[in-house]
């Protein structure tokens, strides 16, 4: 999983649904754009409306190849066609000439919550046939004939509190996996970060042990914690981290932060109830279709066995395939149809997940909008020192700095150091990149740390 996006050279598509076996292919990413939007636009389209629809295609793609959706399932692409999971995508297929100069003009551009780093997860549809919470394809059309520019259209169904990353460098595609196993005796970054990882999953799965401190090093915890881990997700428990062990970590740690498509959404669970509504079957459509499907997409990202599916009210095949696999994981009738007793069990492993999750957020707060550099002070500056000192606990890289509230010298190095670590473009300044990605690891090492009830502290206790 990379730690700052970019845009990949390649992208490797899926020819058919995830689980089929239909042939992949893998095209520069502006080609892939073009493709999609010549296959989901129309070139007549004012051009703001095509712009605002593009923007959609690039961000929605990008959080699929960057959060490593599908090969952290174990699959060998990054997207697919299916229209039921993805984008369309039609190969060989001619791209229109004012579609192909807009991708060239904007392809390394992407939408970002503020306060966010990853690429927003874009949902769209055609807004005719199918109607979503996302973007509304014909909809952006009067939006642009009112005048609307493609970053108004884009709040307008995004919420105002959205950007756009513009200029975002191209970067060869490089898999976050080392390209060998990890296993005792080895030391680095990418032990390191599989131990911050599996403190995190921890807070969710307590059987699994604490590795303490993290530090870089493949010692007996790490591969205690690791052959734990194994266990729970019913891989081979050999406690060495291979290439389906690291991705199954990475699938398991997006799905506890929730940093792929559920958050982005901008679905809250004020919005659901426990109480039965109705039956629910093939065909239909509305409020109580999408409420369950929400519970479905939450369970989906922590057992395989139930398939992702689109949150969009409409009960379709995709979503009655999904609803039979969690009634055979659940010993329930695998009938398709969302009964009372389906709607509980539902309902109840949502609710188990959830309030594991509330327990792991964080805490911590978002880029205050103002970088912050040498000679700056206040409640901002103390809050990423405080931060930057955690971190320094288990990355000796960095150097500890005093919280004072003033950004001198030392807070100024342990800055730099932190953004050499991470790869960011080592200004010394706290921008909303660092500010993220400082709180991100802060907020992995404090809740990752967290001991839960009858669990392994990852030090013998005197």
């Amino acid at each position: 999983m990379p730690t700052v996006p970019y845009i990949p050279e390649f992208i490797t598509v899926h020819l058919g649904t995830p689980a089929s076996s239909a042939q992949n292919v893998t095209v520069s990413f502006p080609d892939y754009i073009k493709n999609v939007a010549s296959s989901e636009v129309y070139p007549t389209w004012p051009e703001n409306a095509i712009r605002a629809n593009i923007y959609a295609q690039i961000s929605f793609a990008l959080n699929r190849y960057l959060t490593e959706y599908y090969r952290s399932q174990g699959y060998a692409f990054d997207i697919t066609n299916s229209t039921q999971y993805d984008q369309a995508f039609t190969p060989g297929r001619d791209y229109f000439q004012n579609i192909s100069k807009i991708v060239d003009d904007i392809f390394n551009s992407f939408i970002v919550r503020q306060g966010e780093v990853l690429p927003l997860f874009a949902q769209y549809c055609n807004g005719t046939t199918v109607t979503c919470d996302g973007l509304s394809q014909w909809g952006t059309v009067p939006l642009a004939n009112q005048g609307m520019l493609p970053y108004q259209i884009l709040q307008y169904y995004y919420g105002d509190d959205i950007n756009i990353e513009t200029s975002v460098p191209v970067s060869p595609n490089v898999p976050s996996y080392p390209g060998y196993p990890l296993s005792i005796g080895d030391t680095g970054s990418a032990v390191r970060r599989i131990q911050v990882w599996l403190n995190r999953i921890s807070s969710n799965y307590p059987s699994i042990p604490k590795i303490y401190p993290p530090d870089g090093i493949f010692e007996q915890s790490t591969e205690n914690a690791v052959r734990q881990f194994q266990q729970i997700f019913n891989l081979t428990p050999d406690g060495i981290v291979g290439n389906a062990t690291w991705y199954k970590i990475i699938f398991i740690y997006n799905a506890v932060k929730r940093l792929s498509e559920l958050d982005s959404e901008g679905i809250s669970q004020e919005e659901y109830q426990d109480q039965f509504p109705r039956p629910m079957r093939l065909g239909d459509t509305g409020a109580d279709v999408r409420a369950f499907q929400f519970y479905l997409a939450v369970i989906g990202r922590f057992y395989n066995n139930v398939p992702a599916i689109v949150v969009n009210g409409v009960f379709d095949e995709a979503t009655r395939d999904a609803v039979i696999a969690f009634q055979k994981l659940y010993g329930l009738t695998p009938d398709g149809i969302v009964g009372d007793n389906t709607w509980q069990a539902m309902f109840n492993a949502y609710r188990g997940i959830i309030s594991s999750q509330d327990n792991i957020r964080g805490g911590v707060k978002l880029y205050p909008g103002t970088p912050l550099r040498l000679g700056s002070t206040g409640e901002n500056v103390e809050t990423i020192q405080q931060y930057l000192s955690t971190i320094a606990e288990s990355f000796p890289e960095i150097n500890s700095v005093p919280v004072t509230g003033n950004f001198g010298p030392q807070t100024q190095t342990a800055v730099r150091q932190f953004q050499e670590l991470y790869g960011i473009n080592p200004t010394s300044v706290v921008g909303p990149l660092t500010w993220y990605e400082i709180a991100t690891l802060y907020s992995d090492l404090t809740v990752g740390n967290e001991k839960q009830p009858n669990q392994f502290p990852g030090f013998t206790i005197a």
